[in-house]
């Protein structure tokens, strides 16, 4: 949302109030062992953020094939497990977050993780990027919108194509199996508040811009989905 530039082997964008928080959070996660984030580089001149660039693939939209393969999605949620897992240890006081903590507060949640956001070589899964808008919650936030995604669930997150109702649900079997603690009937509850949410945000941002309103349609009518086929898609 800040205009990211990359500059040389760094990526700058706008500062906020959350900034040192997020260089702070970015530098825990890596002195965990969380290697799948960019390098927090602090502030240049301008006063704008700056971390390192990661260089690979960031698929866009229409999204290829290949990034609906369980390699993909194993991956991703190994990724996402991670990093939640090494959030719990973060120092959260004097924290400052751009997106209102929600409780549960978890962990730190990314509050983004989708392809669009996830750097790729040789189509394996090598970062998770733009970190802005990470904030605590539960866990199960952030996994319910790495399922909307990835899994994926709802028409408008399927544009490469037509899904069958029971290859949705074997991928979502898939995706709680692999993080654990959670099971599809609860996390598809989620997936539904996440897209409620999601289309309320945009709508306050959207100022009557076209795209962005069409985007809160797309969400709602996406939620109204997975509450529709979710018989379908559990045990």
């Amino acid at each position: 949302m800040d205009g990211a530039v990359r500059s040389g082997e760094t990526v700058r964008r706008a500062p906020g109030p959350w900034t040192p928080t997020i260089q702070r959070l970015l530098r825990h996660l890596h002195a965990q062992g969380v290697r799948t984030t960019p390098r927090p580089l602090g502030t240049d001149e301008q006063g704008r953020d700056v971390t390192e660039y990661v260089p690979g693939e960031v698929p866009t939209y229409p999204m290829p094939s290949w990034v609906f393969s369980d390699e993909v999605l194993a991956e991703s949620v190994a990724l996402l497990r991670s990093v939640h897992d090494a959030s719990v240890s973060f120092d959260r006081a004097e924290s400052v977050w751009r997106l209102e903590p929600r409780e549960p507060a978890e962990v730190v949640c990314h509050n983004d993780a989708a392809p669009y956001n996830m750097v790729f070589r040789d189509r394996r899964l090598v970062a998770l990027i733009d970190w802005d808008t990470a904030a605590p919650g539960p866990r199960s936030w952030d996994l319910a919108y790495l399922a909307y995604r990835l899994v994926p669930l709802g028409p408008a997150a399927a544009d490469s194509g037509p899904v069958p109702d029971r290859e949705r649900r074997r991928r979502l079997e898939l995706l709680c199996r692999a993080y654990g603690d959670i099971g599809p009937a609860d996390l598809l509850g989620t997936v539904v508040e996440r897209l409620t949410e999601l289309a309320r945000f945009t709508r306050a941002r959207a100022d009557g811009d076209a795209e962005l309103l069409r985007h809160v349609d797309l969400y709602l009518r996406d939620a109204d989905w997975v509450v529709e086929h979710a018989p379908g898609l559990v045990d």
